[in-house]
């Protein structure tokens, strides 16, 4: 890999670890769906001058039906949905239960019949889940199974996007989808963050949904589209098996969060069910989730 190849793997490893502290900090003051809205619309202001300068947004909205799928999938539903968990679990949890999402994946394309599930595979899977169980068992609380489910559905939906975008949008600029993906979310969340508009504006709620829009946002997909014309998207995706670690750190270091043993032994396990069970000499439309 170029020096420029790791410069941009490593700024993507840290832009994509940092969302679930700032979502943390964001739903302390806000409600959900008004940091998500928060997000998508500041990202699409960003984004969509430059789709637009480009030429990449119009095509887009040509095959929007198929585009606003992945958005429900990939954004509105993860977005809000994480959010929401976040108000009852820590931000490095909810990071490290999405590092599953990879496996998830790997289980659609195979029962899509796009891959084989063999023998390395199938040990991956069980390393990965047992893992998560961990996670789980250890750290989350009866009261949070609301939570935890909202968690689950997120990684599916993340585990379903990357998939739409190869088998349905492949032949669109990814510029231009994501551009318009945001415009849409920003649009569906409006009329419920207009409902739930906080009545004060802290000053740390505040910058975190604006870091969560211009940087982990707009400024992750420019970045992340960069490194996958310098490296190609197949290694591109490894920084998947950073973000989770990044999002420990930041949690454990910054936040004030319980390094706990669910995630001493339930991380490792997951990573390394991850690795076993995306290898592969064809890649898996899999690409790292934006939290």
């Amino acid at each position: 890999m170029s020096k420029r190849g790791w410069v941009l793997f490593l700024a993507m490893g840290v832009i994509w670890g940092i969302p679930y502290a700032m979502i943390r900090v964001a739903v302390g003051d806000f409600d959900p769906v008004v940091v998500a809205f928060g997000r998508t619309a500041l990202g699409a202001l960003v984004l969509l001058p430059i789709a637009l300068y480009t030429k990449v947004f119009l095509p887009a909205l040509r095959q929007w039906k198929w585009v606003l799928v992945y958005t429900v999938v990939e954004i509105t539903g993860p977005w809000l949905l994480i959010g929401t968990a976040e108000t009852t679990l820590t931000s490095s949890t909810v990071g490290l239960l999405l590092a599953a999402v990879p496996l998830i994946a790997v289980v659609v394309v195979t029962r899509l019949g796009h891959e084989r599930l063999d023998a390395r595979r199938i040990t991956g899977l069980m390393i990965g889940l047992a893992g998560v169980a961990a996670l789980v068992g250890l750290d989350i609380d009866v009261s949070d199974l609301g939570a935890l489910a909202a968690i689950a559905v997120s990684a599916v939906g993340y585990a379903f996007g990357p998939i739409i975008i190869d088998r349905k949008l492949t032949e669109l600029p990814p510029i231009g989808v994501v551009t318009a993906s945001l415009v849409f979310a920003a649009v569906l969340y409006l009329p419920f963050a207009v409902w739930r508009r906080p009545s004060h504006f802290p000053a740390d709620a505040t910058w975190s949904v604006v870091g969560l829009g211009l940087v982990c946002t707009a400024l992750a997909f420019v970045v992340f589209f960069a490194l996958i014309g310098e490296v190609g998207p197949a290694r591109a995706t490894v920084i998947t098996y950073i973000n989770p670690a990044v999002a420990l750190l930041i949690g454990v270091t910054m936040l004030g969060e319980p390094l706990t043993a669910g995630m001493a032994i339930g991380f490792p396990l997951v990573i390394l069910g991850s690795i076993l069970g995306t290898a592969r000499s064809r890649a898996v439309p899999a690409e790292p989730a934006p939290a």
